[in-house]
């Protein structure tokens, strides 16, 4: 049997989205029967997404809308992975420095487009950053937010690995 490929895409910049998505990929990793790919944006298209069994997509917000690298991924994946990856299990995370639900939004909207199937709610992390300074800063999340990104990862790998998405 070949092992399933959970594919997770992400931007960071000062470190929250980054941080949040390798948590994700260590509970992933836990489940044997899969292998997880991690890629910066910018190294991710079509082709990773064609070899993938399931995605994890991950972005801060900035200015009530996903980072422009992980625009850039969608928009440099969108057409060659159009009714190609129809049905496959997705789940997105969104670090934000207040609500973040505009680039929770741009992502479904995406992958409504693809046909993917949403298989956990956006994992969306608040970090309370409002000033120019806060908001540049490098971030380290606490326990509780980087134990839901392990926790999204592992039960991920488990359905996709056992064949329940």
């Amino acid at each position: 049997m070949t092992a399933k490929t959970l594919l997770l895409v992400y931007h960071s910049t000062t470190g929250a989205t980054e941080g949040m998505i390798r948590a994700v990929a260590r509970g992933a990793a836990t489940e044997p029967e899969l292998a997880v790919r991690l890629l910066h944006a910018r190294d991710a298209g079509p082709d990773d997404l064609l070899a993938a069994d399931g995605y994890v997509f991950a972005s801060p917000e900035y200015l009530a809308a996903i980072a422009g690298l992980m625009k850039d991924f969608f928009d440099r994946s969108y057409y060659g992975a159009l009714d190609r990856i129809n049905g496959r299990p997705y789940a997105s995370v969104v670090c934000a420095g207040s609500d973040g639900s505009n680039a929770v939004r741009q992502i479904a909207r995406i992958a409504t487009g693809w046909r993917l199937r949403e298989i956990a709610l956006p994992l969306l992390v608040c970090t309370r950053a409002q000033t120019p300074d806060a908001i540049l800063a490098p971030k380290a999340l606490p326990a509780d937010a980087l134990t839901r990104g392990e926790e999204l990862g592992a039960a991920f790998a488990a359905g996709l690995a056992m064949g329940a998405f």
